[in-house]
């Protein structure tokens, strides 16, 4: 077969570890220099693309790139920007394809979650119809966790890790003031329709700390919440909390909603622990401190999971092997084989089964009492977070890799993303 260029794009909020499948993705392209040209990164994530401003990644070094695997945040930029249906936004995916025709691009390797897992089949699908030979591969990536036919994805063991430290470290410091000080702290987490992060702050209760969990996936009950809260409190001296940004009341209503929307449609959500936190002290009087990992769960790269460094690596090495191999329209997937040992393969799974499909908790990973996690899902948990992969220190800091991002000469005429 002939030798054509790749192109990858990283998308949607960045993770401590995407920038280690980009790892995976540019050295796996580089050990077939028979079948892949150069590797073009969209600037900006697929924007990048619709723009014609692409990075020559093969302007970095081989030590740049590979310090890719220990750097956080998208190292060529990521954005919010959603593709529509196929009839609404034709002009938009047709400009994609006229780009990787200018570039001789014939494999697509798109980095994000299921969005991204969207666009990518739809890309795919639209190349088939213009009859332009392109392998578009989907590289999962979601701190929340929720894409199907996959047992977990990267970002989020890594997340999962910072949550629960910071949670068991948040409760000592709790503990240790409970009894003239702060005896409630509520910490709010990512996830807007499935709980998993928030299910890691559950671990803590493993150190004996007392701690309510309210997952999106069960309805927010204000009276059953404060009663659990202050039995705590009264038996303990103290209690954590730990909130998914997506815990909503019995009729949908999100307990943070902000009434606005975000780029891909989704209702905007943040400050769920001040509510929570304002409950407890109206009802209970206790006093109480909040605080929303926000950005800092994501990118903390300084306390990163072994497992989902090395996974994320390697799914991105998948990518590029699956694509040589012929397949398109797929996303190569994690497959658990046992918890102890923790074991697992790479697979894959077809776009169309993944796009536009959300993995909840399982409702066995849930107390009966909704208020915390079970040992089923302690064992799904802990090997995910297990390990550690410093990256290197320098003067007090970790060195983290900034690339040179080179731009590619431009040869269509600038595009109106209108």
């Amino acid at each position: 077969m002939t030798m054509t260029n790749a192109f990858y794009a990283q998308s949607g909020g960045v993770t401590a570890v995407i920038n280690a499948s980009a790892c995976g993705v540019i050295q796996a392209a580089r050990q077939h220099p028979d079948r892949i040209g150069t590797v073009f990164a969209g600037r900006n994530g697929i924007l990048g693309a619709l723009a014609e401003d692409l990075i020559d990644t093969g302007q970095e070094s081989p030590e740049a790139i590979a310090a890719l695997r220990s750097t956080p945040a998208g190292a060529f930029g990521s954005c919010r920007y959603k593709l529509g249906a196929l009839d609404k936004n034709r002009r938009q995916y047709e400009r994609l394809i006229e780009v990787f025709r200018a570039h001789d691009i014939g494999y697509f390797f798109y980095n994000g979650g299921g969005d991204s897992a969207d666009t990518c089949h739809k890309v795919s699908q639209l190349s088939d119809a213009m009859g332009y030979p392109l392998q578009a591969i989907h590289v999962p990536k979601t701190i929340d966790n929720d894409l199907p036919l996959t047992d977990c994805c990267p970002g989020f063991g890594s997340v999962a890790k910072y949550v629960a430290v910071s949670t068991l470290e948040a409760s000592f410091d709790v503990r240790s003031m409970a009894a003239t000080s702060t005896r409630v702290f509520v910490l709010e987490v990512m996830g807007r329709h499935a709980g998993w992060i928030a299910a890691a702050g559950g671990l803590a209760a493993d150190h004996g700390i007392p701690v309510v969990v309210l997952f999106p996936e069960v309805a927010f009950d204000q009276p059953a919440f404060l009663a659990r809260v202050d039995a705590l409190v009264k038996h303990h001296g103290y209690c954590t909390v730990v909130v998914s940004e997506g815990a909503h009341h019995a009729d949908g209503r999100f307990l943070a909603e902000q009434g606005t929307r975000d780029a891909f449609g989704h209702a905007q959500l943040g400050g769920a622990a001040p509510v929570v936190a304002g409950m407890v002290k109206e009802a209970l009087g206790h006093k109480f401190h909040w605080a929303v990992a926000d950005y800092l769960q994501r990118s903390a790269r300084h306390i990163a999971s072994a497992t989902d460094v090395r996974q994320a690596w390697e799914l991105g090495q998948r990518a590029v092997e699956l694509a040589i191999a012929g397949h398109n329209a797929v996303m190569p997937t994690i497959e658990r084989l046992s918890d102890t040992p923790y074991t697992y393969r790479i697979g894959s799974a077809p776009l169309d089964q993944v796009a536009n499909n959300e993995k909840m908790m399982p409702r066995e990973f849930i107390t009966a009492d909704g208020w915390g996690i079970t040992e089923a899902c302690r064992r799904y948990l802990l090997p995910l977070i297990e390990g550690e992969d410093y990256p290197a220190y320098q003067g007090g800091l970790p060195v983290y890799a900034t690339l040179r991002n080179a731009p590619v000469a431009r040869r269509l005429p600038a595009f109106d993303l209108g």
